[in-house]
């Protein structure tokens, strides 16, 4: 892939929804960097949970344990810098931005951390960190329509109620603000509930607390989630595509 493609696809239904998908090369949105080292992160326990086939684990592997060497970012974050860097209309890195004056305007809530972005943004005067569980998803602590960026990464998918969650970041975000994050996404298949199936952790269960429980394993669908929320504005920012996936929905304030 030697460079950025724009799939846009309007009136997705009579209230002129808009899905695009955008596809960009892995060159790190963090630091510019392009050399990237892989190594396995999956488990046989984890993978036989998610019945992952040897395609999917392999590029779920990718996705979490292909990293920048340079800051170290892997690509799930590579995604969500891209979709964070449409958010804001700049088309340099995220290191970069931190230090624009445009940057330091920008009222930032970030839910639970992002490695290399948060870093990259902390030191920003209206940056807001917020962790999950320790601040509830789903019923934050903050006024409606104070934020212009909400981002999270691979969270959604511990909360119990993910659309309740979405309608969250949604209420907090000023008109034309952004929410970007991710989850992990298995393209195969649709979203599904892990009520009634045994126990599942991002860690290892004998250590994992119950935040890393894994409540929803998503899938293809995950934009409708969005949708259910509220938004009315989606794209979604694909890096090695089906490795790593980033969503960003926009604040429009149609209702």
């Amino acid at each position: 892939m030697t460079g950025p493609s724009r799939i846009r696809v309007d009136a997705l239904s009579r209230a002129g929804l808009l899905w695009r998908m955008i596809h960009t090369s892995a060159t790190c949105s963090i630091c510019g960097g392009g050399s990237f080292t892989s190594h396995k992160v999956l488990w046989p326990a984890l993978i036989a949970e998610w019945q992952l086939s040897e395609t999917e684990a392999a590029y779920i592997d990718e996705q979490q344990g292909c990293a920048c060497d340079g800051c170290g970012a892997n690509l799930r974050i590579v995604a969500l810098g891209d979709a964070v860097r449409c958010a804001t209309g700049f088309d340099k890195t995220i290191r970069a931005f931190g230090e624009t004056p445009e940057a330091a305007r920008l009222r930032i809530l970030d839910l639970n951390g992002a490695p290399a972005i948060s870093p990259a943004l902390a030191a920003l005067p209206e940056y807001v960190r917020a962790d999950y569980p320790k601040v509830d998803m789903l019923a934050m602590p903050f006024a409606d329509g104070v934020f212009d960026l909400v981002i999270h990464s691979d969270t959604l998918e511990h909360v119990p109620h993910p659309v309740r969650a979405l309608q969250e970041c949604r209420r907090v975000l000023a008109p034309g603000g952004s929410l970007c994050f991710t989850v992990p996404i298995v393209v195969g298949r649709l979203t599904r509930t892990r009520d009634g199936l045994p126990k599942s952790y991002h860690g290892d269960p004998a250590t994992s607390t119950e935040d890393l429980l894994v409540r929803t394993e998503f899938g293809a669908d995950a934009w409708r989630f969005l949708f259910e929320a509220g938004f009315r504005e989606i794209a979604m920012h694909a890096v090695k595509y089906p490795a790593a996936i980033a969503f960003r929905a926009i604040q429009i304030s149609m209702d």
